[in-house]
């Protein structure tokens, strides 16, 4: 996260300059060390590594959010990944790649992640995974003019580097149920040069997540489900969402990230290897007078998967055990 740092873009007018050290403020104290997702239910894989290993197919999924719409140097985040379960239900591989740009900070996650499971009861399974990657870092002071332009860290006009991320995590789940915690890296102090720690600061993050499916009728499927970001000495982050699954084809729902944003969520399955997501945020915080919103687009394509299952039917356990996570899905 950009520490306190006051910048506006070449273009940005004179009116931008306190709104933006207001943005980044605001984000430091947040101090949200990975990417956000109102869509979090789809990106699971992203934060988790151990989610990895419990899809019941291949799976790719592309992520493009544009955040605080119109207001130049706003955060913009793509992320493609995928989860790969191996033939034994055991064992599942993942890649991710997520690019974030923010003002002229731009940072690229490059990370692969490895999950083992195994049944704890007849019909509940928990998955250990673990991810190792890194962090490329790039701010290209170049891009903008400063507040204060004599700062030391501005007599350089770029920063590069790259740190290493060691991640973990734990989700345990059955059909209609899941719950998941996880530390995206363990290697938080000590990695940047001076430099970089002016900008940068990294704290460990904790994300716990969970959610519960409702069958309403054998054609109406409601989940609510929360993510939990914790990092010691800021607010905790908290998201809360409920959606709607109708004839495994369409999804509608809405949530709420406390004290920040509220969202309206939607999804279709266009065919059965294809779902299109969105969403849009409104900012509910001091932000919300000064942006257009938050959309942010979600394309999943499951591989493999040619039929689709009956309507309303649930997974079914084989020889004592329990099938992985039905699709179509919420998580």
């Amino acid at each position: 996260m950009i520490k306190s740092m006051a910048y506006h873009i070449n273009r940005f007018r004179c009116s931008y300059i306190s709104l933006l050290v207001f943005l980044l403020w605001g984000s430091f104290l947040l101090a949200q060390n990975e990417p956000q997702y109102t869509q979090y239910m789809y990106n699971i894989g992203s934060f988790n590594p151990a989610y990895v290993g419990t899809t019941e197919t291949p799976e790719i999924t592309t992520m493009y959010r544009a955040q605080w719409l119109s207001i130049p140097g706003a955060p913009r985040t793509i992320r493609l990944g995928t989860n790969i379960p191996f033939a034994n239900e055991r064992m599942g591989l993942g890649v991710n790649v997520i690019n974030e740009q923010l003002g002229p900070l731009s940072q690229t996650y490059i990370d692969v992640a490895y999950s083992y499971q195994f049944n704890v009861s007849e019909n509940t399974k928990l998955s250990f995974g673990m991810d190792v990657g890194g962090s490329l870092l790039n701010v290209d002071f170049t891009k903008g003019t400063f507040e204060n332009p004599g700062e030391p860290i501005l007599d350089r006009e770029t920063i590069n580097n790259f740190y290493p991320t060691i991640g973990a995590g734990m989700f345990l789940y059955q059909d209609s149920w899941y719950l998941g915690l996880s530390i995206p890296n363990f290697l938080t102090d000590g990695i940047y040069n001076q430099e970089v720690a002016t900008v940068v600061e990294d704290k460990m993050q904790y994300n716990f997540i969970g959610g519960y499916v409702f069958d309403l009728s054998e054609t109406t499927r409601l989940k609510p489900a929360f993510l939990v970001n914790y990092i010691a000495g800021a607010p905790v982050n908290v998201n809360i969402s409920a959606n709607f699954l109708f004839n495994d084809r369409f999804t509608v729902g809405a949530s709420y990230r406390v004290d920040n944003a509220v969202s309206a969520l939607a999804g279709f399955q266009i065919s059965n290897p294809l779902f299109f997501g969105v969403s849009y945020d409104y900012s509910t915080n001091g932000l919300g007078a000064y942006n257009d919103g938050t959309p942010e687009f979600v394309l999943k394509f499951y591989l493999g998967r040619t039929g689709q299952r009956v309507k309303g039917s649930k997974s079914k356990s084989i020889k004592g055990k329990p099938k992985q996570i039905d699709t179509p899905r919420f998580f």
